[in-house]
């Protein structure tokens, strides 16, 4: 049977690379889930949770935005950060939400700032927190 193929990119390194049988990402307005064959695509990333089936075990990760293609059973994920959600603590979440909406927003671009940062403080929480059951 065939697989899908997930390279996941940061500005930094190939994060992740592997085979997978089915993939679910956070779009910026909602979720995707992909599978064998999908048909190409270029979607938008959100802030949120990756999972990747492989074999019978889920893998889960946190991403932080960015782009994804879909062509010939490759997924390309770029994104600014991608993390075990093994590795994030649901309390440093919860200290980085409370932190950003102190912070001042009294311009617009001060306001995107700071909703950008609730935004992955959110994402980030809901992640471990999912992690945790």
């Amino acid at each position: 049977m065939a697989s899908l193929h997930c390279i996941v990119v940061t500005p930094e390194e190939t994060a992740l690379e592997l085979p997978t049988d089915f993939v679910v990402l956070p779009l910026y307005d909602g979720e995707i889930g992909i599978a064998v064959d999908h048909s190409p695509l270029i979607g938008r990333l959100g802030y949120g949770e990756m999972r990747l089936q492989v074999a019978n075990e889920t893998k889960r990760y946190y991403v932080d935005g960015g782009f994804v293609q879909v062509a010939d059973n490759v997924i390309s994920v770029l994104t600014n950060r991608v993390m075990s959600a093994e590795e994030l603590d649901e309390n440093v979440a919860v200290e980085q939400l409370t932190l950003a909406q102190t912070k001042p927003a009294n311009s617009p671009e001060l306001m995107e700032i700071r909703d950008r940062a609730i935004e992955q403080a959110r994402a980030q929480q809901r992640v471990a927190q999912r992690n945790k059951s």
